[in-house]
């Protein structure tokens, strides 16, 4: 095995061949099928390279210079890179890069700015908001008050009159804005203007697109926020992970709330990764990426109306497009399953006001920071959407289903093999 498994694959092929071979596999897959998974990217292998160091033998509980044990030096450099390397980017006061994830990044900063039991306002789940906004299911909605926001029925845009009445009428402590599945930019300075007026502190996930603010695709939310959360994965293309961005009177709580209050050690081989990926991301080959990722996107959505379905609030403006599959008379869990068929990522996804249960709902969602790293760009996107619109509209229990499944899985196959990112010449002796 060459390189980018590190000089001991050979011992562990040897030692663990079951593992060897989910690693093999994996890459086989993400390398031989189109993933059009809105949260996910291809990390480079220096960021590869960082995450599979011996960085992950070290524990370092606590921050640089005040480790709550001995032989942190080394480590102590990596996180003081990834730090400056974060506030230089992003034109932050103020960056901690230790948590595990961008849940751990909203929890601390909940503890940091709000008490158990008070109101927090957040877009709806149903609506395109996160898990961490407030469902009942997870800590925002079983420690804090939510209050939903919505988007309106004729645009599907946020409806930012309801934010404000809602923000005036119920006074929340803590105001969220971002989403998982929202393809529309968001006005930062309303939502400031409106915390503002409410008394509120007002924290942006920007877990999606933050990949996309460092290549100046869509504008910062930094000027506006008290807090920021992010993932240093997705379009940011660095290791699994959180990070936050804070001005700097909040520094010291926001810091004691990711330690100790909701962590432990930090990760030391991802807080490396992280600092690689956020060198990366300051170069000019990364704000050409973020960019075409936004025109890709365009593009894909586009080429998908030309295949029936309709984009949720009529286009994109971001990396991601939520499909509307209704005209088509198929439900976003039969996509999804047709399209893996054919060696395509994608996902279910709920629309507005969907009538649908989350687990089957009407649309789909696809992003393209995956094959925008790969390379492709306009012209390839057009393509993908005809080979989704073929995938979605074959159903696989009739004989001329099944035939058109594997003929675009034929395609996607050629499509992918124009546009490796791990080659063979990488992953193999």
């Amino acid at each position: 095995m060459g390189t980018f498994w590190g000089p001991d694959f050979g011992a562990l092929e040897r030692d663990d061949p079951e593992i060897a071979a989910v690693l093999v596999d994996e890459v086989a897959r993400q390398r031989d099928t189109l993933q059009l998974i809105a949260s996910e990217s291809f990390m480079s292998p220096g960021v590869l390279a960082a995450l599979g160091s011996t960085l992950a033998n070290k524990y370092a509980e606590g921050y640089p210079g005040h480790r709550y044990y001995g032989g942190c030096a080394q480590v102590d450099r990596a996180e003081e890179l990834a730090v400056a390397r974060a506030k230089d980017l992003f034109s932050a006061d103020h960056a901690n890069v230790q948590p595990h994830s961008g849940a751990s990044a909203n929890l601390a900063a909940y503890a940091a700015l709000a008490e158990p039991g008070d109101p927090v306002l957040a877009m709806g789940l149903p609506y395109g908001g996160h898990l961490t906004h407030g469902s009942k299911a997870n800590f925002s909605g079983k420690w804090f008050h939510p209050i939903a926001y919505r988007v309106t029925p004729d645009t599907e845009e946020i409806d930012y009159d309801e934010v404000r009445d809602l923000a005036l009428a119920h006074r929340p402590k803590l105001i969220i804005c971002g989403a998982t599945s929202y393809p529309r930019l968001i006005d930062f300075a309303r939502f400031r203007e409106i915390a503002d007026e409410a008394g509120a502190y007002l924290m942006v996930d920007a877990a999606h697109f933050i990949g996309l603010v460092a290549g100046r695709a869509v504008p910062s939310p930094v000027p506006y926020a008290d807090v920021v959360t992010c993932t240093t994965h997705k379009a940011l293309r660095g290791p699994r992970g959180g990070m936050i961005l804070c001005r700097a009177d909040l520094a010291q709580r926001i810091d004691k709330a990711v330690f100790p209050f909701a962590q432990g050690g930090p990760m030391m081989h991802a807080v490396a990764a992280k600092a690689v990926a956020l060198r990366e991301a300051g170069t000019p080959e990364f704000r050409g990426y973020a960019q075409q990722t936004v025109r890709n996107a365009r593009a894909l959505a586009a080429g998908l109306v030309a295949e029936g379905m309709r984009p949720v609030t009529g286009g994109t403006d971001n990396h991601l497009a939520v499909l509307d599959l209704s005209d088509l008379g198929v439900r976003g869990h039969e996509a999804e399953a047709r399209c893996a068929q054919a060696g395509i990522a994608l996902n279910k996804n709920a629309i507005p006001f969907d009538p649908e249960k989350p687990a089957v709902a009407s649309g789909i969602r696809v992003g393209t920071p995956s094959v925008t790293s790969q390379g492709m760009r306009e012209g390839e996107m057009r393509q993908i959407a005809g080979l989704i619109g073929v995938a979605v509209r074959s159903d696989p229990a009739t004989a001329a289903g099944a035939d058109w499944l594997a003929e675009t899985g034929e395609e996607v196959s050629e499509l992918v093999r124009r546009f490796p990112f791990y080659t063979e010449q990488e992953v193999m002796a």
